[in-house]
C-alpha cells in the first residue's frame, strides 16, 4: 500500500472517531507492513498500541477495506526506535522514519485539545427544569454566563440519565458561542486519565501540565472514574489547584457527592467540596411529565399526523421511573414504530411496542430505585438517606427504604447492609423489625409504606 492510501485512508478514519481521537491515536500510527490480509502498524509505547487495538482497531480495518485493499486484522508493535534507547544516538538512515512529534502545547493550542464531542442536542433550551434539578440548572446557567462566579468547582452529582451530562455539554455550548476567546476544554476523567499515561509514556509531562493549565474553563464528567488511580488523582490535584489559583472556572461531574466517592484521595474530596455541591435528585413524575411533552413536540414534526392519545404520556411517566434515557428512548420506539404500522398511539401499542422496557422495569426492581423513591417520597436528599447522619428525620424514612429493600427485592441483608452506606446486617434487621412493629401502631406510617409499595410496584 502507498502513502498515498494510508494518507487517504487517515482522512476517512478523522471523520469517523473525530479529531481528537485521531490526533491522538491515529496520527501517530506508523504502517510499515501489509502482507497476507494483515496490516501492521509501528507505535510508540506497548500501552499506546493495546488501546488502539482496542478501541480502533476495527475502524482502521474497516477503512482500509473501503479503500480497496484486503486487510483480514490490523497488529501493532513498538518500533525499534522507541523501544530501544540507543537508537536515538544512530544516523537518520539507520532508523526507520517516524512521525514528526508534536510540538510541546501553548496556550494558543488548548482550543485543540477538544476531549469529548459535544452533543449538539443537550442544550438548556432542551434541558427540561422541575424541582429536582432546578439548583443544579440556575448553577449552570450561572456559569455558562461567563466571567467570575462566586463558587468554584461547581460540582454535579447524581445517578444515572438525571442531567448531568446535560448541563455540562448546555454550558460548554453556551460559552463557545456567547465567549469564543475562551477556550473551554471538557472532557471525561477517564479521557484526562489515558492522556495523562500517554503523556507519561512519552515522556511529554510538561506539555500536559502546559496544554491542561491553559484553558479557562476545565469540564471532567464522571470524576468517580480516577478514584482507587493515585497517580492520576495526584496529576488532577495539582491541574485543579493550579486552575483555581488562575481563578479559572472549574465544573465536575461524578455520580456521588464529593464525599462519598470510595477511594477518592481525603485532599481531593476536601478540594472538590471548596465550591458549590449540587445534587441532581431523581425525577419526580411532573418532571418525567414535563420531559415527555417536550419531546413530543419534537417528535410530531418529524412524524406528522400521527395520533397520540390521552393516557400515554402519564403512564410512561409512571411506569419509567428510574432513567430518563430509557423513557426518552421508549418514546422515540412508540414514535417509530406506530408510523411504520401506521395505527394511532394508544395504551394497546404501548404495550406491544414497549412489553421488554415495561417487563425489564417490572422485573428489576433495585435498592437504588427504592432508595430513590423513598427520599423523593420524605423529601429527603438521596446522600442523606444512605449516609451517616443519624437526626430523627432520616432516620425513619431510612427504615422504611430498610424494610422495603427487604421485601421487594432478593437482596440478603449483608448486600442491603451494604448499599446502605455499609452498615452491619444486624442494623438492617433492627430497621426492618422497626418499620414492622410500628406500622400496627402508625396508621400514616402504614399509608406511607403501602403508597410506596404501590409506587415502586406499578
Amino acid at each position: 500500500m502507498t502513502n498515498d492510501t494510508w494518507g487517504q485512508v487517515r482522512e476517512e478514519l478523522i471523520k469517523r472517531v473525530g479529531k481528537s481521537n485521531y490526533t491522538t491515536w491515529i496520527e501517530p500510527l506508523r504502517l510499515s507492513d501489509l502482507k497476507n490480509g494483515v496490516a501492521r502498524f509501528e507505535v510508540p509505547t506497548t500501552f499506546f498500541g493495546d488501546w488502539v487495538s482496542r478501541n480502533f482497531a476495527d475502524h482502521i480495518r474497516g477503512q482500509l477495506s473501503q479503500s480497496g485493499l484486503t486487510v483480514d486484522r490490523v497488529e501493532f508493535a513498538v518500533s525499534k526506535t522507541a523501544a530501544d534507547p540507543m537508537a536515538k544516538k544512530a544516523g537518520p538512515a539507520s532508523r526507520p522514519a517516524t512521525p514528526a512529534r508534536r510540538v510541546p502545547p501553548t496556550r494558543g493550542q488548548a482550543d485543540d485539545i477538544t476531549g469529548a464531542q459535544l452533543e449538539q442536542r443537550f442544550t438548556f433550551d432542551s434541558f427540561v427544569v422541575g424541582k429536582p434539578n432546578e439548583l443544579a440548572h440556575a448553577a449552570a446557567r450561572r456559569v455558562a454566563e461567563g466571567g467570575q462566579v462566586t463558587f468554584n468547582p461547581l460540582f454535579l452529582y447524581g445517578g444515572v440519565g438525571l442531567g448531568k451530562t446535560h448541563l455540562m455539554h448546555a454550558i460548554a455550548h453556551e460559552l463557545q458561542a456567547n465567549h469564543p476567546e475562551l477556550h473551554v476544554l471538557y472532557l471525561s476523567a477517564e479521557q484526562f486519565m489515558y492522556r495523562f499515561v500517554q503523556a507519561l509514556r512519552d515522556k511529554q509531562i510538561m506539555g500536559f501540565k502546559e496544554l491542561f493549565r491553559s484553558v479557562d474553563v476545565l469540564m471532567v464528567d464522571d470524576v468517580q472514574f480516577i478514584a482507587g488511580k493515585d497517580s492520576t488523582q495526584e496529576e488532577f490535584f495539582h491541574t485543579f489547584n493550579a486552575l483555581v489559583d488562575q481563578n479559572k472556572q472549574i465544573v465536575i461531574s461524578a455520580d456521588r457527592a464529593p464525599g462519598e466517592i470510595k477511594d477518592m484521595e481525603e485532599r481531593i474530596s476536601s478540594r472538590l467540596q471548596c465550591g458549590l455541591v449540587v445534587d441532581l435528585h431523581p425525577t419526580d413524575y411532573e418532571l418525567r411529565l414535563g420531559i415527555l411533552q417536550a419531546k413530543v413536540d419534537h417528535y410530531r414534526n418529524q412524524y406528522r399526523g400521527l395520533v397520540l392519545e390521552t393516557g400515554v404520556l402519564e403512564f410512561l411517566a409512571h411506569r419509567i421511573t428510574t432513567n430518563v434515557r430509557v423513557l426518552e428512548g421508549a418514546l422515540m420506539r412508540l414514535f417509530a414504530f406506530a408510523s411504520l404500522v401506521g395505527r394511532p398511539i394508544n395504551l394497546d401499542l404501548v404495550q406491544e411496542c414497549l412489553s421488554d422496557i415495561l417487563r425489564t422495569s417490572d422485573k428489576r426492581l433495585s435498592i437504588d430505585d427504592i432508595q430513590r423513591k423513598v427520599a423523593e417520597h420524605y423529601n429527603v436528599r438521596l446522600a442523606d438517606l444512605i449516609g451517616p447522619k443519624r437526626p430523627r428525620n432520616l432516620a425513619r424514612p431510612r427504615q422504611v427504604a430498610m424494610y422495603l429493600s427487604k421485601h421487594l427485592t432478593a437482596r440478603s441483608l449483608p448486600e442491603i447492609g451494604r448499599r446502605f452506606g455499609g452498615r452491619d446486617h444486624t442494623t438492617i434487621m433492627h430497621g426492618i423489625r422497626k418499620i414492622e412493629e410500628l406500622m400496627t401502631l402508625d396508621n400514616q406510617l402504614a399509608d406511607d409504606v403501602a403508597l410506596l409499595k404501590r409506587l415502586l410496584q406499578s
